[in-house]
């Protein structure tokens, strides 16, 4: 929107305006939009808080979960509308509107957060830990992927192409079919993954800043065309754009980490979880970086594969792995304080964030 008003009505007094032109480069406007994107979070989360308060939308905690989690009950819950709130006003403040994957990346994050929305309604409605079931939930996530997957390959122009991280050369089109079934299974994935990591305060804002600061620059590199080119990425011209989201992404995060650091002020709930998640693998797949997202979003595939290591053994066993999945709160009956789990965690964050990052040249 500040975009198309100052680089495009006002072209016609560029020469006297040369300064305009600034709005031209993807970073100038990456940098303002996680700027926005932080001070959106930073102004209207104590509105926000005192909102949900007023309303008495609190978390509701599991009586199987940990007897610490017990004293958090009641905290405002649905905290993930502030985050969905910052990253779309900030992308459409400062992205270029009319490339296809920006909508994407913005239906993603709406879609997504509005399945998150109505969990988390369940849940307050009813006053207890389960809303939507594991099916519906399922159900809604499946069928807002294979929107996003329909979108990508029959309208936008994608190119069904996979790729592999450390093989330059490794590209194989994949049949429409088959490639519509991969995205939704890596976009349903990446939600419920983050969705399982949201268990400790601060945790998963924090993974997902780092994670979103990864996709940042993933998402330039694969935009611009010279580093493409030298980086061996498959260039894909509306990417560019998404590096604004990314960045919108990463400037909320840390907004709302502001307040959801422990001692937790407000969780993002379902709403944002999902939102995340679905965001996160939407936007991989729009940079054929599906199979690397195992290690840019290393931390929430982690913990994911606990609870499905844990369920897996104890069908198969009749033995459980750890104390109990998500692997956080395992460490935390074997006596971690929580605040140095999620300390802990983000610093493994930071570690797999890295390697993807030295994939680009590791090839």
């Amino acid at each position: 929107m500040l975009y198309y008003l100052l680089y495009h009505i006002l072209r016609p007094v560029h020469e006297s305006l040369s300064w305009l032109r600034v709005f031209d480069y993807v970073t100038f406007r990456t940098a303002y939009a996680s700027i926005t994107a932080l001070l959106i979070s930073l102004f209207f989360g104590s509105r926000m808080i005192e909102l949900l308060r007023q309303f008495q939308i609190g978390q509701q905690i599991r009586a199987e979960g940990p007897i610490s989690h017990q004293t958090k009950r009641g905290t405002p819950t649905m905290g993930g509308v502030l985050i969905i709130i910052s990253v779309v006003g900030s992308t459409l403040l400062w992205a270029k509107l009319s490339d296809w994957y920006i909508w994407i990346a913005v239906f993603s994050i709406l879609a997504f957060g509005a399945i998150g929305f109505l969990d988390d309604y369940k849940k307050v409605a009813q006053q207890q830990s389960l809303g939507l079931t594991g099916r519906q939930k399922m159900a809604l996530q499946a069928g807002a992927s294979l929107i996003i997957a329909l979108v990508l390959i029959y309208i936008s122009g994608y190119d069904p192409i996979l790729t592999v991280p450390f093989i330059k050369t490794f590209r194989v089109e994949i049949w429409g079919p088959i490639y519509l079934i991969f995205i939704v299974f890596v976009i349903v994935g990446t939600s419920n993954a983050v969705n399982l990591t949201d268990g400790l305060d601060g945790l998963a804002i924090s993974i997902t800043f780092v994670t979103a600061s990864a996709l940042t620059a993933f998402t330039f590199f694969t935009g611009d065309f010279n580093w493409a080119r030298h980086l061996g990425l498959v260039h894909d011209p509306q990417v560019s754009e998404l590096t604004v989201f990314c960045g919108a992404l990463a400037g909320a995060s840390l907004g709302f980490l502001w307040f959801n650091a422990p001692p937790a002020e407000v969780f993002m709930g379902d709403v944002g979880s999902l939102a995340i998640g679905g965001t996160i693998g939407a936007v991989a797949v729009m940079i054929k970086q599906e199979f690397l997202l195992l290690m840019i979003a290393g931390m929430f595939v982690v913990e994911a594969l606990s609870v499905m290591m844990q369920v897996a053994c104890f069908k198969l066993t009749g033995k459980r792995i750890f104390k109990m999945s998500p692997l956080h709160h395992h460490f935390e009956l074997i006596g971690w304080k929580e605040p140095k789990i999620v300390f802990r965690f983000l610093i493994l964050a930071v570690l797999f964030a890295l390697l993807s990052l030295s994939t680009l040249k590791l090839r």
